[in-house]
């Protein structure tokens, strides 16, 4: 079994609202914040900046470093093993643009208490980390999945 690596970014604009995409294909139903898979030889920012702009059209200054999510409901559920960096940046103006209609159906800003159900795993703990100041917590595949 292999754990994958991957990158998740926490994008917020002036009102505080958090951007969240509709996920469609392997990951539908469920909402979550952009990102992907971590590229060998990559940095983190490297990803999060090459991830938004191939889903939204964005062009995110570098993110900075949330946490750490280890997200083991998804193993359990789907018996694929990832573990996320959790990142976070500013809104750099403009509309995300639908640019992987077959990965996502809609993006939308939500205030990141309420958000969208159902909810991605990584997405929810990212977000968590982000709303709390940790940097991990140890019993995040416990959190609710609604």
């Amino acid at each position: 079994m292999t754990v994958v690596a991957g990158v998740g970014v926490i994008i917020v604009n002036a009102q505080g609202e958090i951007l969240l995409g509709k996920r469609c294909g392997k990951h539908a139903p469920f909402w979550s914040i952009p990102g992907g898979h971590l590229d060998a030889g990559e940095t983190f920012e490297q990803c999060a900046q090459r991830e938004i702009a191939e889903e939204t059209g964005l062009i995110i200054a570098p993110p900075s470093l949330i946490g750490i999510s280890n997200n083991l409901q998804t193993w359990r559920a789907e018996g694929k093993h990832t573990v996320s960096v959790c990142m976070v940046t500013q809104h750099p103006g403009g509309e995300a643009q639908l640019k992987e209609p077959d990965k996502c159906s809609e993006w939308r800003w939500c205030l990141p208490e309420a958000l969208p159900e159902p909810h991605f795993e990584a997405s929810r703990n990212a977000i968590h980390l982000w709303l709390t100041g940790q940097c991990y917590l140890p019993t995040a595949s416990l959190l609710p999945t609604k």
